[in-house]
């Protein structure tokens, strides 16, 4: 089927009045219908911005190509729309939009149509069909234009030599019209100027085209995978597998493809199962592994909440311990605001932050409300940390739960689900659940821990912190050393401090002690490893653990002993020293924010890297 059986006369609009993204849509949704393409005008339109919620439809090159799949949609058609002055359209590139290509295809549309509607991706990433159509007088000369390119495409079929570079690709976006292929002929174009050999498979909505062969997996030097929505994995086992959003393909074709000749991306190791949401899952990602990624997701969003809420509170401080008391002699405004802005706003809203973008990570967006109020009701409750963990994952696995139940209503309900039934019932479960099962117990388990905590004496103090620091620096970033991370920053929302300030001094020494090894000690380290030991002082101070990974890596036997007690060393003097850390990252910027002595902190760092750098020098053997 060609192009111009979809994008007719009638269905081309050169002159477009409007000057914001919404209004483009609206002016081109009235294009289609009036042209009689649409059964129910306002339900495509809806699908439109559904689509646009995903991800924006501006590819950049001042193209947009808004579209989608919708019994709302009569017969299939493309409506094209200029704006040669261009309108700001949130496009990959952050350049107004210029060309308007709406795509609507009705959900019985058969595999030529697709085929058709796709095809058109292909073309405009010409520059010189761009062009033509900027320049483009009437609207037949914009439909001779796009004829002229419209020529039929044959399955691809590369052959390489034995010892030649070549890379498999595959391509995907939700709904498989228009971002699959302009990613795909991103990369061939890319490829062929580079002079690599290249095949894509594109996951389309008219199916796998190109589809790669068990032969050619084998061959190939990498896999790279640009798609936003799930393709089949298991196949390229044991290759290196570069995984990216499809837009990625669009934008940074010849990045993603030196990556790939250089093979930096991790070994896929596949399986059958499925993850939570029904799709397929990475074989290395089990069901404990699939939790640590939820996890992490809340974490990296919830730190930034934490760590400017934590000094910002430290810094109060510095007028008086209690200076933001306006009872209080010592009282200062400043003071009063910094915890105003820290403590009651930034720490109000770690838990549920947390919370949100757990449920948001398991069920995509409609889990994110769902586990936001979750994270509330566990924060305002007195629940705190372990109710904002429950609530994320309460929150999202019901989201899941809803969906499938919801999974049998007509498409025509598909857009009232998202904006009214997901938020609604997703709350709502959450919410009772919450209030009637688990913020009480989980509450009475916060406050346990917390006078359990404030309670230890001094020798069990120590022990808590030895144990702390051996956990930060026993596997310096992986699974725990962020248990024992989240177990402090956890703490800090319970206004327990003191196990924070152990956890960072425990990370900072790895990279310390290696660091003044390779000075103490340059007999046992090789030429490469000296040059890294200044740039290991860098990362320690900073509170960056991972400095040390390289070093464990080469001489895991002797390295990791030697900068875990070191760790425990510095953890445990941390404790002893009675030292508290609101702030839980900064390194040693944040020193002086420290309740007690900061001289002594530092001080235990500092024992703790030597204790560090003397054992690596008496294990490790000379370097020949």
């Amino acid at each position: 089927m060609k192009i111009t059986e979809l994008l007719t006369k009638n269905t081309i609009h050169l002159h477009l009045k409007s000057s914001q993204k919404a209004d483009v849509i609206e002016e081109l949704v009235q294009v289609l219908d009036a042209a009689g393409k649409l059964n129910d005008r306002a339900e495509y339109k809806q699908a439109i911005f559904h689509r646009e919620e995903q991800s924006t439809t501006g590819i950049g090159e001042g193209i947009a190509i808004p579209h989608a799949k919708t019994a709302a949609v009569k017969a299939p058609a493309i409506a094209f729309g200029r704006s040669v002055s261009g309108i700001e359209y949130e496009s990959l590139d952050g350049m107004p939009a210029h060309l308007f290509f709406m795509i609507a295809a009705p959900e019985g549309a058969n595999d030529t149509h697709l085929q058709a509607l796709s095809k058109l991706s292909t073309i405009l990433l010409k520059e010189e069909v761009r062009k033509q159509l900027l320049e483009a007088q009437t609207e037949e000369e914009a439909l001779a234009i796009i004829n002229e390119h419209d020529v039929q495409e044959e399955e691809e079929t590369v052959s390489v030599a034995e010892n030649e570079p070549f890379i498999v690709a595959v391509t995907a976006c939700p709904t498989g019209i228009a971002h699959t292929y302009m990613s795909a002929d991103s990369l061939k174009a890319k490829a062929e100027e580079m002079g690599i050999a290249i095949k894509v498979e594109t996951n389309g909505s008219g199916g796998a085209k190109n589809v790669l062969t068990r032969e050619e997996i084998e061959r190939a030097t990498a896999v790279i995978v640009a798609a936003d929505t799930q393709v089949q994995m298991a196949r390229f086992n044991g290759k290196h597998v570069i995984e990216v959003p499809v837009a990625d393909g669009i934008r940074k074709p010849q990045e993603l493809i030196e990556r790939a000749l250089k093979q930096e991306a991790p070994i896929y190791k596949g399986s059958s199962n499925k993850d939570d949401r029904g799709h397929k899952e990475s074989g290395s990602r089990g069901i404990g592994a699939t939790i640590y990624k939820h996890l992490m997701s809340g974490v990296s969003n919830m730190l930034p909440f934490v760590i400017g809420g934590g000094i910002l509170i430290a810094l109060g401080f510095l007028f008086g311990y209690n200076a933001h008391d306006p009872k209080d002699p010592s009282y200062n405004v400043i003071a009063e605001a910094l915890n105003t802005i820290g403590g009651g706003n930034a720490f109000a809203l770690m838990v549920p932050v947390l919370a949100g973008f757990i449920a948001m990570s398991i069920a995509d967006r409609p889990g994110f409300a769902p586990g936001m109020v979750g994270g509330m009701m566990a924060a305002t409750s007195g629940a705190g940390f372990l109710g904002g963990l429950v609530a994320g994952f309460l929150g999202g696995y019901i989201v899941v739960g809803i969906r499938k139940l919801l999974a049998g209503l007509p498409s025509s309900l598909e857009g009232i689900k998202t904006i009214l039934l997901f938020p609604l019932l997703g709350i709502a479960s959450t919410g009772f659940i919450m209030h009637f099962v688990v913020n009480t117990p989980l509450s009475a388990l916060n406050t346990w821990v917390s006078n359990w905590l404030s309670s230890l004496g001094t020798a069990n103090a120590v022990l808590l912190g030895v144990i702390l620091g051996l956990m930060m620096a026993i596997d310096m970033g992986g699974p725990i050393n962020k248990a024992a991370y989240l177990f402090g920053t956890g703490l800090i929302a319970s206004g327990v401090y003191e196990p924070m300030a152990a956890i960072m001094a425990g990370g900072m020494v790895p990279p310390l002690g290696i660091a003044l090894a390779t000075f103490l000690f340059r007999n046992k380290f090789n030429q490469q490893e000296r040059e890294a030991g200044p740039v290991n002082i860098v990362m320690g101070l900073s509170f960056i653990t991972e400095g040390a990974i390289p070093f464990a890596a080469a001489d895991p036997l002797r390295v990791i002993p030697s900068v875990a007690i070191g760790a425990a060393v510095a953890g445990g003097l941390s404790m002893m020293f009675n030292i508290g850390l609101q702030a839980p990252h900064g390194g040693i910027f944040v020193f002086p924010l420290v309740s007690g002595s900061w001289m002594l902190y530092l001080l235990a760092v500092i024992i703790g890297s030597i204790v560090s750098a003397i054992l690596l020098g008496l294990l490790k053997k000379p370097v020949k």
